[in-house]
C-alpha cells in the first residue's frame, strides 16, 4: 500500500493569509481608541497610567521592553521558518521581495533624510519611515477578500518579513544606547548554551524559554535594546520535531509560532498601540503637519515606500529577475506598494528609540506615522478595490500557490 505524504504544517503567518486576519483589525480599533482617549476627560488618568511604575519600569516601558519581546519572538520564528522552509528557503524566492524590502526601506529615509536634512538634531529618525506593519496591511487585504490574488498577500507578507529582519538590525546598530560588557558577555553565554542545547537535540521549549528570560534581563541591562533578545531567542529553537527531520506540526518552532501568535495578534500589539498611539490634539496646530519629523516621516510613509517597493519590483521583472507575482495585474501591486507605507507597529517604536528623551518629537513622530498610514492604508485599498482584474487565459486557471 503506497504511503500517504504527511501534510506539512501550516505557518502561522501563512494561516494568518488565509483569512485570520482578525488581529490587524483589532490593532487598528486599538490605535483609535487611544486617539479617542488622549482627547477626551479620560486623558489624565490614561496617560498616569501609562507612567505608574511597577517594579523598576513604568507600565508603558514594560509594554515596549518587555511584552513587545514577545512580538520580536514571533518576528524571529517566522524570519527563520521561511528562510529555512517557507516562501523564502531559496534565492529565487527571496528576490523580489528582498529587492522590493531594500527598496522599501532606502527612499523613506532619503525623503527622511532630505527633509529634515537642516535640522540634525532630527536626522536620527531616519529609520522611522522604513518599516512594514505587517497586521495592518495585512488586516486590509483580509477585508478586500478576493480582489486581491493570493499571490500578492504572499509576496507582502515574505516583503514585510524581510523588512522586519532589516529593522530589527537597523535597532541593534543604530539605537543602542552605551553598551554594558560584562552584560553583554553574560548574554553571550546564555546564547551560547541555548545553541548547544539545539545541537544535542533538546526538543523541549520549557528550557528556551528560561534560558530566553535570562537572556532577555542580560540584554536588557547590557544597553541594547531588550527585544532584540527575543529575535536570538527564536533563531535557536529547533525547526524539526527530531534531529534530522522536517519541520512538523510537533516541533518546537512550530508549536511556539502557533501558540504566540493569539498572543501577539490579540494582547500585545493592541496594548502596544493602544499605550503609543494616544496623540493629545490638545493646542494642535496645522504648522505641526509641516514640522521636519511629521513631515518626513509621513511622506517616507505614503511616498517613499511606494516608489521603492514598486519602483525595484517593476525594475527587477523588467530585469528578468523574478517573476511578477502570479495573476496580479502592475495595479494591484502598486496597490499592494502603496500599503506597505503603513508602518505603524515598528515605525512607532523605532520612533520612541531615537527620540526616547525628547517628548515633543516623539508627538512629531506619532502624527506623522498616523497620517502616513492612514493615507497609504486609505489610497492603497481604494486602488486594489477597483483595480481590475487580470484576465485570464482561456481554459487556465489562476495559480494561488
Amino acid at each position: 500500500m503506497p504511503s500517504i505524504p504527511l501534510r506539512r504544517p501550516l505557518s502561522a503567518f501563512r494561516a494568518l493569509i488565509g483569512g485570520e486576519t482578525g488581529g490587524g483589525i483589532v490593532l487598528m480599533a486599538s490605535a483609535a481608541l487611544a486617539l479617542i482617549v488622549a482627547n477626551s476627560p479620560a486623558a489624565p488618568a490614561y496617560f498616569a497610567a501609562l507612567s505608574t511604575y511597577l517594579g523598576p519600569l513604568s507600565v508603558l516601558h514594560w509594554i515596549n521592553d518587555g511584552l513587545m519581546a514577545l512580538f520580536f519572538l514571533l518576528v524571529g520564528l517566522e524570519i527563520k521558518r521561511e528562510l529555512l522552509d517557507g516562501q523564502l528557503r531559496s534565492w529565487s524566492d527571496r528576490i523580489l521581495p528582498g529587492v522590493a524590502a531594500v527598496g522599501g526601506m532606502a527612499v523613506p529615509a532619503l525623503i527622511f533624510a532630505a527633509v529634515n536634512w537642516s535640522s540634525p538634531g532630527t536626522l536620527r529618525g531616519w529609520a522611522i519611515p522604513t518599516a512594514t506593519d505587517i497586521a495592518f496591511a495585512l488586516g486590509v487585504l483580509a477585508l478586500l477578500g478576493s480582489r486581491v490574488p493570493v499571490s500578492l498577500k504572499v509576496f507582502l507578507t515574505a516583503l514585510a518579513i524581510l523588512d522586519d529582519l532589516g529593522a530589527v538590525v537597523v535597532i541593534a546598530l543604530f539605537y543602542t544606547a552605551d553598551l554594558s560588557w560584562p552584560m553583554l558577555g553574560a548574554a553571550a553565554v546564555v546564547v551560547a548554551i541555548l545553541v548547544a542545547m539545539n545541537r544535542a537535540g533538546v526538543r523541549q521549549l520549557a528550557p528556551y524559554l528560561l534560558l530566553g528570560l535570562a537572556l532577555w534581563f542580560f540584554v536588557f541591562s547590557s544597553g541594547v535594546h531588550a527585544t532584540i533578545a527575543g529575535v536570538v531567542l527564536a533563531l535557536t529553537i529547533p525547526l524539526g520535531a527530531s534531529p534530522g527531520r522536517p519541520d512538523e506540526a510537533t516541533s518546537p518552532l512550530h508549536r511556539l509560532e502557533h501558540g504566540l501568535l493569539p498572543w501577539s495578534a490579540y494582547l500585545v500589539l493592541p496594548l502596544f498601540g493602544f499605550a503609543n498611539a494616544g496623540v493629545s490634539l490638545a493646542g494642535f496646530t496645522g504648522s505641526m503637519l509641516l514640522a521636519p519629523v511629521t513631515l518626513g516621516v509621513a511622506l517616507g510613509l505614503f511616498l517613499g515606500k511606494q516608489l521603492g517597493v514598486f519602483a525595484t519590483v517593476w525594475l527587477a521583472v523588467r530585469l528578468k529577475l523574478a517573476q511578477r507575482p502570479a495573476g496580479a495585474s502592475w495595479i494591484q501591486v502598486y496597490g499592494v506598494a502603496l500599503l506597505c507605507g503603513v508602518g505603524f507597529t515598528m515605525s512607532l517604536f523605532i520612533g520612541l528609540l531615537a527620540f526616547a528623551s525628547r517628548p515633543e518629537l516623539e508627538a512629531e513622530t506619532k502624527v506623522g506615522v498616523l497620517v502616513g498610514s492612514l493615507l497609504s492604508m486609505t489610497v492603497g485599498a481604494i486602488v486594489l478595490r477597483w483595480a481590475p482584474q487580470p484576465v485570464r487565459a482561456a481554459g487556465k486557471r489562476e495559480a494561488l500557490g
